[in-house]
């Protein structure tokens, strides 16, 4: 048989049974589209969730109070043998390889200004910040390199802090009280947005010295470690670790590098994301089962010209061919709609729910296709080759 014969007979059964080929593509495109939908949402949060772990710069190694892996929970939350303290941040930023550190804790406070208020987020932190955590200063400065523990009162605000309690107006150089205590405003943050549902702009930075007063604290929540971008990551991790425990008696701390938070982080989203092409892939196995049933159908309907087509010379593996070309063409099809469809859903999706990031990855659209040929080819090898052993004279008289 000829290689053009053989397309002419593959797509002419497609075209003549149009109602019926419509529909078995159809079962197929609903699974690609499932797959390609929920391949591209899980695709799109696992790079929203990145971006915004990286957004603060991937060569930060955070330091928290407590052993997670013994109480389960940062010592941040419950008291721990040692407090971590101004004094442990600024021997770690005397450590080789590292450039900043900045001593971290955090409140809520009441914020008035004139006769406005408004009840923020309180950041006690260093005059590294803008460096560590990389979000510029637009108006002002920010907190002076004060001595910690005499550090003078002044903050800086969010830049949402800055537009509900002054407007338009320049908050520079005014006085506003934060809880029961005066200070000077002496710069505005730029708009660094939300990271993970948490609104960095929406805050007021002050003096870490201040905010452990303010909340009656011993302890920071965290240092956070800014180190060269040549340096090595663990190498400096474990100087930290060795510095702590000389200072505080034993290993009371939790250490976390960026890179081991992005490599837990990246596999969790990688689970979840073929997590979701699993589910979509249910749906693309009841389309590989529209084939099975639609092609034996086929079968049976076409025993006639099978058996013409067997008086005419062509062989079993020609038959063969032929059943499973027909339904692979069917799967194509009903992959190609359904990837139109699965892509255009998710464009569709990120237009009505900006909040929900979407990503159709071409790997996953391509393995989608592969899919659906193979599922198609799969579901056709019975069909075909119960038509492929039927007896050219059984097959005549039937018709």
């Amino acid at each position: 048989m000829r290689i053009n014969d053989f397309i002419l007979l593959t797509t002419g059964a497609v075209r003549t049974q149009r109602l019926r080929s419509l529909l078995t593509a159809l079962g197929i495109g609903v699974g690609i589209a499932a797959v390609v939908l929920l391949t591209s949402v899980g695709e799109g949060v696992h790079r929203f969730v990145l971006a915004e772990f990286t957004q603060f710069g991937t060569n930060l190694i955070g330091i928290t109070p407590g052993r997670q892996t013994t109480h389960g929970i940062s010592g941040a939350i419950i008291s721990n043998i040692r407090p971590m303290t101004i004094e442990d941040a600024a021997a770690l930023a005397r450590l080789p390889g590292v450039i900043a550190a900045v001593p971290f804790v955090q409140g809520n406070a009441e914020i008035k200004a004139a006769r406005r208020s408004r009840r923020t987020a309180v950041f006690g932190t260093g005059p590294a910040v803008p460096q560590v955590w990389q979000i510029p200063v637009t108006m002002g400065s920010f907190l002076p390199d004060d001595p910690p523990r005499t550090a003078r009162a002044f903050a800086v605000l969010g830049s949402k802090v800055r537009k509900e309690l002054f407007g338009g107006e320049n908050p520079l150089g005014k006085r506003i009280r934060i809880g029961s205590e005066r200070y000077r405003v002496i710069g505005v943050m730029a708009s660094k947005g939300q990271m993970l549902g948490f609104d960095l702009d929406d805050a007021v930075y002050i003096p870490t010295a201040k905010a452990l007063a303010m909340f009656n604290r011993e302890s920071l929540m965290e240092i956070d470690l800014l180190y060269a971008a040549d340096a090595n990551g663990d190498a400096i991790a474990s100087e930290v670790r060795t510095l702590l425990t000389k200072r505080h008696g034993g290993e009371d701390f939790t250490i976390t590098t960026q890179e081991q938070m992005l490599e837990v982080l990246g596999s969790v989203l990688n689970i979840l994301t073929m997590a979701v092409a699993a589910l979509g892939s249910i749906s693309l196995l009841v389309g590989g089962v529209g084939i099975l049933t639609i092609m034996s159908i086929a079968v049976n309907e076409r025993t006639g010209e099978i058996g013409l087509l067997r008086a005419l010379g062509a062989g079993r593996r020609q038959i063969l061919a032929l059943f499973l070309g027909e339904a692979v063409v069917l799967a194509a099809i009903g992959g190609t709609g359904g990837l139109i469809l699965g892509a255009g859903g998710a464009w569709l999706l990120e237009m009505l729910v900006p909040a929900l990031p979407t990503h159709t990855s071409w790997g996953y659209v391509l393995a989608a296709e592969l899919l659906a040929c193979s599922v198609g080819l799969v579901a056709g090898v019975f069909p075909a080759r119960r038509a492929s052993l039927l007896e050219p004279v059984e097959a005549l008289r039937s018709e």
